[in-house]
């Protein structure tokens, strides 16, 4: 634990942020779920779902919370997922 009082506030602040980006990402997350099983079952709706978490994907890397390349090897999976179905038919 620690003693210094900068010590205690970097910790209290450290807390606020954790939490703060775990729950951003569980938003993230959230939204890929719903894209997934949007493109499974109803196809028409999943371009809305792709919009939102790609939006959700990029304020993500400007908060700090996703790390840059990590949204962008994301996005392109999932822009792979909507056209491969349209190709297949």
């Amino acid at each position: 634990m620690a003693n210094h009082p900068s010590a205690l506030k970097r910790m209290r602040q450290n807390e606020k942020r954790r939490l703060r980006n775990m729950s951003y990402r569980s938003s993230i997350k959230t939204a890929v779920k719903k894209y997934l099983r949007a493109v499974q079952e109803k196809p028409e709706d999943a371009r809305d779902l792709l919009s939102r978490a790609m939006s959700l994907l990029q304020k993500g890397v400007s908060k700090g919370v996703v790390h840059k390349n990590t949204a962008s090897r994301t996005i392109a999976r999932l822009s792979g997922k909507i056209s491969a179905p349209s190709a297949a038919a």
